[in-house]
């Protein structure tokens, strides 16, 4: 476990929803907490979006009513959260992290996670960051400026849930949601050392729906993931690709899980996209060694991504940002960050139909090996990134905007697979930076992942203190 600092607002979700039930603590003392640490850290960290004070406040006295009446609405009721930008919240605007948005009106409802999350209790402190369309995995954006991580404010948070990951390392609130497509909550999970879950898609609803596009918890525990989980997976007409709602109470059992006889496999290089740092691969060999010695059979993988797959999914993610960047008027696509602009135009704008069409194939293919190579095991495991933390101006590793996604190798697939996947931090660098390793499950297995991750969790090397910037 990571060791707490001193204060209310670095207690998990889990323990504050236990000192409300048991008549201790008030919703309203925790959300003055939390609301203070945003106060003493957002100029350095640059996470939120918007801070509603004064809903947040009104919230929590509601929720303390109802705790005293002995009423709460759930176990969340009174908790803490944020919610990623681009999750319509009613009331707030949602440019997606653009410029090119920066006067859309108020969003009219309540999207499904932040519709659940109200329908729990949970206090809403505000919207996180995000870059320009969430089309980068990285925390600059031309309309929130740029989100720093935490652990070291010079690095990048990665996204594209840029100030989920940031505020939950933070200790702004217990509980966060942000939203993958490619690797957006696990990314930023890895890079700042915070527990993500990328659930099976459709398992949490969402709208508007699209491939691969998930909402997921992220949280500085597994089992306020699971808790999370339970709220965000009720369903919603609305979204009409979510899976049947299931009576699975994700945060029962999760210590239930033995490694002893597990078949795990163990992916610990793609060959495709960036090389694998030294450090990153040694994190995530050390886990794989963890779960053998505690008696699961491991098997090494070999990649089953291709360059040619790869590739495809990075010409399907142009065109269809491309399509997007055309349909603006010139006076606003100018306001787009200039990378984004050269990244889904430089191709993009001369695609045939026939090459859109060849990349969904490779798209397909790739769907397909994923699901194939995680069929003779419980479980996958990986790293999350290949590589450390990145310099916090950069829109991407390396700055080249016709390579804009050479990190996304370990996490893309599984969006496409619709498998839930996870990301856990593990180790830290020689120069103290976070190392998260990915825990993948077989189609719907959501409740597994969370249950493998709950033992890496306990298997892991001590945790290094939470970051102070207060």
């Amino acid at each position: 476990m990571m060791p707490a600092m001193s204060g209310i607002q670095d207690l998990s979700g889990a323990e504050i929803a236990a000192k409300y039930s048991a008549g201790v603590l008030s919703p309203v003392e925790v959300t003055r907490a939390c609301l203070a640490r945003i106060a003493g850290c957002e100029t350095r960290i640059n996470a939120m979006y918007r801070i509603d004070r004064d809903k947040a406040l009104a919230q929590a006295s509601a929720s303390e009513a109802r705790w005293r009446a002995g009423n709460p609405l759930s176990p969340l009721d009174g908790v803490p959260l944020t919610i990623k930008e681009n999750i319509n919240t009613k009331g707030d605007p949602a440019p997606i992290g653009t410029a090119a948005n920066a006067d859309l009106p108020p969003a009219a409802e309540d999207a499904p996670p932040a519709a659940r999350c109200r329908e729990a209790g949970c206090v809403v402190l505000g919207k996180t960051t995000m870059p320009d369309y969430g089309m980068l995995s990285s925390g600059l954006s031309s309309m929130h400026g740029i989100t720093r991580n935490p652990w070291r404010l010079e690095r990048n948070t990665s996204g594209s849930s840029s100030g989920a990951g940031a505020a939950a390392a933070a200790g702004y609130a217990p509980l966060h949601i942000g939203t993958d497509i490619g690797g957006s909550v696990r990314l930023p999970a890895a890079h700042c050392g915070v527990f993500a879950l990328k659930p099976s898609l459709g398992r949490v609803p969402v709208y508007p729906p699209y491939m691969g596009r998930v909402a997921g918890p992220m949280t500085r525990t597994v089992a306020d993931a699971a808790l999370l989980l339970n709220a965000l997976s009720r369903p919603d007409a609305r979204d009409f690709m979510s899976l049947p709602c299931a009576s699975v109470d994700y945060s029962g059992g999760l210590d239930s899980i033995e490694a002893k006889g597990l078949r795990i496999g163990f992916l610990p290089d793609m060959r495709v996209g960036l090389p694998v740092h030294p450090e990153v691969r040694a994190a995530s060999q050390s886990a794989a060694r963890a779960l053998e010695h505690a008696g699961a059979v491991v098997e090494e993988l070999g990649s089953f991504l291709t360059a040619d797959m790869l590739d495809g999914m990075c010409r399907f993610f142009e065109a269809r940002s491309h399509n997007d960047l055309v349909a603006l008027a010139p006076e606003r696509r100018a306001k787009v960050l200039p990378f984004i602009n050269e990244w889904c135009t430089w191709r993009a704008k001369s695609f045939t139909g026939a090459e859109v069409m060849a990349a969904y194939t490779q798209v397909m293919l790739m769907r397909e090996a994923a699901v194939k190579t995680c069929q003779p095991y419980d479980f996958v495991i990986s790293p999350t990134s290949p590589i450390l933390p990145y310099e916090a101006e950069l829109p991407c590793p390396g700055n080249d905007p016709h390579d804009a996604l050479p990190h996304i190798a370990f996490t893309v697939a599984w969006n496409m697979s619709e498998q839930p996947a996870a990301s856990l931090n593990w180790s830290f660098s020689a120069d103290g930076l976070p190392i998260g390793v990915q825990v993948i499950g077989r189609r719907f297995d959501d409740l597994g992942v969370l249950k493998l991750s709950r033992l890496l969790e306990k298997l892991r090397p001590a945790q290094k203190a939470w970051p102070e910037l207060a």
